[in-house]
């Protein structure tokens, strides 16, 4: 019996029991800055609905890893941080969630959080999702969402709109073991995500980037030596802005340039979808060139989609880079505009290459799904990553070229769903088209908690779920006995 009552103890210490602390007008403190120092690990803040303006709210809070601390808009979208110079600035924080606020209107960086400015104590294992952020209130170098010393992070299901022209949606400077995805960036600022200062190991996928007037990926960049993380060497040896960064199923629609490796290694764009951009394709660049410093070189560039409207110039090479050391493979060229004997100019031979229209359903209106007849469907080199496309549906073997795989799967039920269900568009601002050959279909809707967000029989015809927050929903189509899941990602 006492081994038992030991057992049980120990479990039992491994549970949060954690308060409910309510913020703003008529809560427990009027706001965050005010609550700091009650928040312990395994509590929930409850932001209530409302447009705060205090300022910014500086915060040294951490929760630990199975009592995370929860800072959450009690309504999605209705608690909203206006003006001043920041929102939330997180200072040495460790295990936090932020969830579901509107950031915007400031004139310094929307959101920051950092180390302290001592490497020595990164901030780590925080993560921000559901969030807007939008319409930075400054003309320089200002971010929506400022990360400096940053480890074990995730970056999910935001939106970042219309930021600074000088600035970036998200900007990293010596940031570490991160995953950004599931996010828009449109007009988010000169640069949708920017990686530098030492910055390593970075996952960006699923993410959909438009309207980015400089680079949507900025995967590296110039950085103070100062303020690489972890500190430079003296002397310096082997230095990068970043390295093992990985850029796979997204989107990048009508960007100046969506790919610029600059001063980067060890770099994997995989399975992308781009259309139209305005300038170049890809900008190999060097910004560092102090000594000690790697050349920008060893990146890839796979299995991905380039539909052109112009006759661009497909990448810009800059001085003290190694272009011949990159890697092609697989993409899928294509220009609308002279589609007769033209090839894109690349720096080294893209292997296996195909020189034609990849055949998207409606690119125009947002669907950048493959056509069943898709030259692009079974033509993909198998890799080892990624393993799911922007739908978060796993690959075929081989996989498709591009942000979406295009094959049918093999069940006897999904091949039904294929041949006789059409839903789209997918991405979609909430209109959703059903069209059915089958009998009556059970069609319901969940968020990513699980709750039902929708729910009706239909057989042909709309369903409209723009009354929703954007995000990504479980689209549930039940045929029979038969039960068929579909991510659904609301513009």
């Amino acid at each position: 019996m006492r081994k038992r009552l030991f057992i049980l103890a120990i479990l039992f210490s491994n549970i949060a029991f954690g308060q409910n602390i309510i913020v703003g007008p008529g809560g427990d403190f009027p706001n965050l800055a005010a609550a700091e120092s009650t928040m312990d690990p395994g509590d929930t803040v409850y932001v209530l609905d409302a447009i705060y303006e205090d300022g910014t709210q500086f915060l040294t809070i951490n929760g630990m890893p199975n009592a995370p601390i929860v800072i959450k808009a009690m309504n999605q979208h209705q608690a909203i941080f206006q003006g001043g110079t920041e929102s939330i600035h997180l200072v040495d924080c460790s295990y936090i969630i932020i969830d579901g606020f509107v950031i915007q209107g400031q004139s310094g960086n929307g959101m920051n959080i950092d180390d302290g400015g001592d490497y020595t104590t990164p901030t780590h294992h925080i993560t921000i999702q559901n969030c807007i952020f939008q319409d930075m209130a400054a003309n320089g170098n200002n971010d929506l969402l400022k990360l400096s010393g940053l480890n074990d992070f995730t970056i999910q299901q935001n939106e970042f709109l219309r930021g600074g022209p000088g600035g970036s949606g998200v900007d990293m400077v010596g940031c570490h073991r991160g995953v950004i995805q599931d996010n828009t960036f449109d007009d988010s600022g000169v640069t949708g995500i920017q990686a530098k200062g030492g910055t390593q190991f970075i996952l960006i996928r699923r993410n959909y980037f438009t309207n980015l007037i400089q680079r949507a990926l900025n995967l590296g960049g110039s950085t103070g030596l100062q303020f690489f993380r972890p500190p430079l060497t003296n002397p310096i040896v082997d230095a990068f802005e970043a390295a093992d960064l990985m850029v796979y199923s997204n989107i990048f629609v009508r960007n100046w340039a969506p790919i610029a490796f600059v001063g980067s290694v060890r770099v994997k764009v995989f399975n992308n979808t781009f259309y139209n951009p305005q300038n170049w394709v890809i900008r190999i660049l060097q910004e560092t060139t102090e000594p000690g410093f790697l050349a920008c070189a060893d990146n890839e560039f796979r299995n991905n989609i380039v539909y052109l409207d112009d006759d661009l110039r497909e990448v810009n090479i800059g001085p003290n880079t190694n272009p011949e050391s990159f890697i092609f493979s697989n993409n899928l060229w294509y220009n609308a505009m002279d589609a007769g004997n033209w090839l894109p100019d690349l720096p080294v031979t893209d292997v296996d290459q195909l020189i034609t229209n990849p055949l998207l359903v409606d690119p125009e209106n947002g669907d950048f799904t493959l056509q069943e007849n898709s030259p692009a469907i079974g033509s993909g080199l198998m890799l080892v990553e990624p393993e799911t496309d922007y739908l978060a549906s796993a690959y075929a073997n081989p996989p498709s070229i591009g942000a979406y795989e295009g094959a049918v799967s093999t069940s006897n039920f999904e091949e039904l769903f294929n041949d006789k269900l059409r839903v789209y568009p997918n991405p979609t601002n909430g209109l959703i088209n059903i069209s059915a050959e089958l009998a009556m279909v059970e069609i319901a809707v969940f968020d990513l908690d699980g709750r039902l967000v929708y729910n009706k029989k239909s057989q042909n015809g709309l369903i409209d779920i723009s009354y929703l927050d954007a995000g990504i929903y479980i689209l549930q189509i039940g045929i029979g006995d038969e039960v068929f899941n579909r991510k659904v990602v609301l513009r």
